[in-house]
């Protein structure tokens, strides 16, 4: 035979052996920012039309006789389905040597028919992840074998995301230096890094934030992480927490599996400040629904971090930053999707009263008696009066299904203000919140929507409400709907709707009917339309110009203009904003002038500033709503009040 048939008999490098090639060339096993593609030519993508009930049917009906067959063959020999060139401790060709797969029969031929019966079908990783998740597995031994022998030597990518599937069900530690090798390349990646999650957690981050990490503080962490080079770890780490509000949620809990945060702030000598804060900034950020789901319910160290910043948030010198900090993660504790961690009984209440305990010291509650931040800037005013206003809030007691209303518990809750425009109304059922743990695409919404418009009061006529929409909107993703009715000495919550699958990082679960006892429900919803105590000057301005344009629509019918949403800007908290709408008059000549054409008219939206100029709220609302009854507000344009136009 001569050499180029023998080249065109050999079989194809598997994708692992060539994964390894690429990392082994790697100065110092640094992968490159988002990894690499698959070798040869681009995979055909799968044809579309095919629906995704179809597809797992069809992949379904190929693996059950492979994958969950039993039979003498068991993963008793690991090496019986590793091919030794593969093995990330040798530096063997990958394609020499006696096929290692004849000494595990069955298993082979199993792997085999999967790349053959996998050709043509229309499916793509998640379908097959979906679908081994669901197979029955009578010998575990052999699907284990199964799985390791089509993770190491398979050749397509489909084949290989059975083998992940199946070690994400099966995989043992002996699995992790083959996984992290696969984790290199791109399209395999997060199956990877969904099979290494439960393995090995810091392997995981570091091959998923070798993917994803950006900017040159990142990056040098990463890199450094992955040659092993231990000393630079710290200041690298550093330059990374001091930034670390600026970057994804699912990046910040990363980082912390990856450095392995918990241990390190044990480990710390007494004093290191600037470790316990970039903690405390890692808790907050992973915490936040900004990026649609919660990311501390799926970091498995998430208790562990939580206990240890606590235990040295002493630690940390008496700052407004600093208060500012702890009390965010006494918040997130109290009423945040972090209480639905698996916490054991009093772990929880335990580090709030730690919190309480150091924000109760008298150098710390002189930060909030005095007058001034020191700085002169309105932002770090703001951040005061946030401070003063949200002092108490996280560390009452009567938030766990104890309080005046029984099972039911609704707080109104203002982030920190460096966290613009985060304003949510936080649903307590028996201590556990309600949306992080029903709906996973966004937070509660904001206490004007729920509250203020009587939304959650219960009456004798069952009512829909919304209480959550997906960060992106409803249409795109979904919402989390409720019916609300009487029943006499009880009120009643049921027919949810909500997307499906739901999103949440919680094990899915129907949601049930909830019931109250009316009288404590309507107590507590009354309260919590009545509690003021959590709004600033322009955000109170605004809740009474609303309210006042409730009891009185004729202020704006009789200009014929339309409310819009009636808040605070988003760039600046402290200036109140009105959002109006209406019709411009069609064209003369149109044929609409009788009216009977107003439609045709574009919709023009008005923005309405209102400053503040130092007096109350009442005082400024009551001056908006006179100047709306005696001016048509489509002619505004000074005497204090900011107006800007747009059409559509």
């Amino acid at each position: 035979m001569s050499a180029p048939e023998e080249r065109t008999a050999l079989p194809p490098a598997s994708l692992y052996s060539q994964a390894l090639r690429l990392l082994r060339a790697e100065p110092d096993g640094r992968l490159p920012e988002g990894g690499y593609a698959l070798p040869g030519p681009p995979e055909r993508r799968p044809r579309t039309g095919t629906s995704w009930k179809s597809a797992c049917a069809a992949l379904t009906a190929v693996l059950t006789p492979l994958v969950s067959r039993t039979g003498a063959s068991s993963d008793a020999d690991p090496d019986a389905v590793a091919d030794p060139g593969n093995d990330p401790g040798t530096d063997n060709d990958p394609g020499t040597g006696t096929d290692p797969r004849s000494d595990a029969p069955g298993v082979a031929q199993a792997a085999e028919e999967i790349h053959l019966r996998l050709v043509g079908l229309s499916i793509r990783g998640g379908h097959v992840r979906s679908v081994v998740a669901r197979l029955p597995l009578p010998d575990e031994g052999r699907a284990r074998a199964l799985g390791r022998c089509l993770t190491r030597t398979g050749t397509s990518p489909m084949a290989v995301c059975v083998g992940l599937a199946l070690l994400t069900r099966l995989g043992e530690p002996e699995d992790v230096p083959y996984l992290r090798v696969l984790g290199g390349l791109r399209d395999l990646a997060d199956h990877a890094v969904q099979t290494l999650d439960p393995l090995d957690g810091p392997a995981a981050a570091l091959v998923w934030l070798g993917h994803h990490a950006r900017g040159p503080e990142l990056r040098g962490l990463v890199d450094a992480l992955a040659a092993g080079e231990e000393s630079s770890v710290p200041g690298l780490l550093d330059a990374v927490l001091r930034k670390v509000n600026a970057v994804r949620p699912e990046t910040a809990r990363r980082v912390a599996e990856a450095v392995r945060l918990a241990d390190l702030l044990r480990e710390a000598r007494p004093g290191g400040a600037g470790l316990v804060a970039g903690a405390g900034r890692v808790l907050c950020r992973m915490s936040s629904v900004n990026d649609y789901r919660a990311e501390v319910l799926a970091c498995p160290v998430a208790v562990g971090l939580f206990e240890a910043f606590a235990v040295r948030a002493a630690d940390l010198p008496p700052t407004l930053d600093h208060h500012a900090l702890l009390l965010s993660v006494a918040l997130e504790l109290h009423s945040g999707p972090s209480r639905l961690l698996e916490w054991g009984p009093g772990r929880r209440e335990a580090l709030l009263d730690r919190l309480e305990s150091v924000l109760g010291r008298p150098e710390w509650r002189a930060l909030l008696a005095g007058g001034s931040t020191g700085s002169g800037d309105s932002a770090g005013q703001r951040r005061l009066g946030w401070a003063r206003r949200t002092a108490r809030q996280p560390f009452r007691r009567d938030a766990g299904g104890t309080g005046p209303a029984g099972r039911l518990r609704i707080e109104a809750t203002v982030l920190d203000p460096v966290d613009p425009g985060i304003v949510e109304t936080r649903i307590l059922i028996d201590g556990r919140p309600l949306v992080p743990a029903a709906f996973g695409r966004g937070g509660a919404h904001a206490p004007e929507y729920l509250l203020d418009s009587g939304r959650l009061r219960a009456t004798d006529e069952p009512r829909e409400v919304q209480l959550a929409e997906a960060y992106c909107t409803e249409g795109c993703c979904g919402a989390l709907h409720v019916t609300i009715r009487r029943d006499g000495d009880h009120v009643v919550w049921s027919d949810w709707r909500r997307p499906s699958p739901p999103p949440s990082l919680l094990p899915v679960r129907e949601l049930p009917e909830y019931r109250f006892e009316a009288a404590a429900y309507d107590a507590e919803i009354a309260r919590a339309e009545n509690d003021h105590g959590w709004t600033w000057p322009a955000r109170r301005t605004a809740r009474l110009i609303a309210a006042g344009l409730r009891d009185r629509p004729d202020l704006l019918t009789r200009w014929n203009v339309e409310q819009g949403w009636i808040g605070t800007d988003f760039r600046d908290r402290d200036r109140t904003t009105v959002n109006l709408a209406h019709r411009a008059s069609p064209p003369t000549g149109s044929g609409a002038e009788d009216g009977s054409g107003a439609e045709d008219g574009r919709r023009q939206h008005l923005v309405w500033h209102i400053p503040d100029d130092g007096t109350s709220p009442e005082h400024r609302a009551a001056a908006a709503l006179r100047r709306l009854a005696a001016e048509d507000p489509r002619t505004y344009g000074g005497g204090g009040a900011g107006r800007s136009a747009r059409s559509s």
